[in-house]
């Protein structure tokens, strides 16, 4: 079974890494996108806006799926329909065409990203360490390949479709055939109980774990659930403000050229990547706890050098202290779900992952109408006092939570049976 749950890790690394191409490929390819399907200005926030909220459908739908199917049969199926849609934007000659590939691949993207990180945290609960940063960390490298190829699309002025083809015809067929290696948290955790390691034991007195993890028997309270939403939410405004605003506040406020202007969010996703590699190594030394309040208070430094930079080099200094500080955030949220609720993990996750979009949408819009009825720095202040109320809570990344509020130590297991169905 060790080798089971290390070719399931291995399998579930890839998926993770392919979405990271597959969205940058998209995401960094707008202008391109719009130029093609001749989208005026004014109807490009639409599209931009429609991909997030049929994310978040996808996500609810994946867990009401999840109860009927495993996550890793979503997942099995979401990721060919996300880089096949990633194909048919780069292919298709109409709005209409457009319309329905943005549509198909948002759908997916919300069914990926929340079936990934199911698999995630019950991996991890199988492993009885901290894994869940290296499954981000290869999203972060998919990321950088992916912003890399479509900076060599643009410089060579390659087609969409030409851009696309290749990187689906070489991910399409390896993420079909990882997909057989997946493995569920029935599957991941029985084998470790039969280990007899950390999880086993773990499950032996947690009937909610020992179940599972896939809910039968419990359910999410969403007013527990409710802080970490809030940290995912305010993790992506501060994502959304550097991967939207970063180019424009170096160039327009910091009087950066146009190329050094571009600087910053790749500084930002290497920083990311590096955050997230050594991530897990500071969880299993430090806790959880330690590790996103100093998370936390390095992007709000981070902001607040942006904020007050007097030039363009120093405005990048703040930007690689975001990269440092977020990135640790959003895998420690999902991780701490499926530790708050062990018996209902797959829909804490697929709960949680909505408000991944709702941040999303929520940043960049924000930012631009500070800045334009303010002053962009002062826009910058912000994403960092939201950042900042992560430390609120954020008790709730705790090994063992406390589900009636407390901090650091979990009910016993009769408390925890009725207070996941009576709270």
């Amino acid at each position: 079974m060790t080798d089971v749950l290390r070719r399931g890790r291995a399998s579930l690394a890839f998926s993770f890494f392919a979405q990271g191409v597959a969205f940058a490929l998209l995401v960094t390819r707008i202008p391109a996108i719009q130029d093609r399907y001749g989208v005026s200005d004014a109807l490009l926030p639409a599209f931009l806006a429609a991909v997030p909220i049929l994310a978040g459908v996808g996500s609810v739908s994946t867990e009401q799926l999840v109860k009927r199917i495993p996550p890793s049969r979503v997942l099995r199926w979401s990721q060919p329909v996300v880089l096949l849609a990633l194909l048919g934007v780069g292919a298709g000659e109409s709005m209409v065409e457009l319309g329905v590939s943005l549509a198909a691949f948002g759908l997916a993207v919300g069914a990926l990203d929340a079936s990934m990180n199911m698999l995630g945290v019950s991996l991890q609960r199988s492993y009885g360490r901290s894994i869940m940063l290296s499954f981000h960390a290869v999203y972060s490298l998919g990321g950088i390949l992916g912003a890399s190829l479509a900076w060599a699309g643009a410089h060579w002025h390659l087609a969409l479709w030409a851009s696309y083809l290749p990187v689906v015809v070489v991910l399409l067929p390896v993420a079909l055939v990882g997909s057989r290696w997946y493995v569920d948290g029935t599957a991941g955790e029985a084998g470790a109980i039969g280990s007899g390691g950390v999880v086993g034991q773990a499950a032996a007195g947690d009937p909610a774990r020992a179940a599972g993890g896939r809910g039968e028997g419990t359910g999410v309270v969403f007013k527990l659930l409710l802080p970490l939403c809030l940290v995912m939410s305010f993790a992506y405004i501060g994502d959304s403000t550097v991967s939207n605003w970063s180019a424009k506040y170096l160039q327009d406020v910091l009087g950066s050229s146009e190329q050094l202007a571009t600087v910053p969010y790749n500084v930002y996703m290497v920083t990311t990547l590096l955050g997230r590699a050594i991530g897990d190594f500071g969880v299993r030394r430090f806790g959880a706890v330690v590790v996103v309040r100093g998370g936390a208070v390095l992007a709000a430094l981070g902001f607040a050098v942006v904020a007050s930079a007097p030039g363009p080099w120093v405005g990048m200094l703040g930007f690689t202290l975001l990269g440092l500080g977020l990135c640790v955030l959003v895998p420690q949220t999902f991780a701490a779900a499926g530790r708050l609720f062990p018996g209902a993990s797959d829909a804490a996750v697929a709960r949680l992952n909505v408000f991944n979009y709702v941040g999303f949408l929520i940043g960049s819009p924000l930012v631009g109408a500070l800045g334009d009825a303010w002053t962009y720095r002062g826009a910058m202040l912000v994403p960092m006092v939201l950042v900042l109320v992560t430390l609120v809570y954020a008790r709730s990344f705790a090994t063992q939570p406390d589900r009636y509020g407390g901090g650091h130590e979990r009910p016993h297991t009769a408390d925890v049976g009725r207070g996941s169905n009576g709270l």
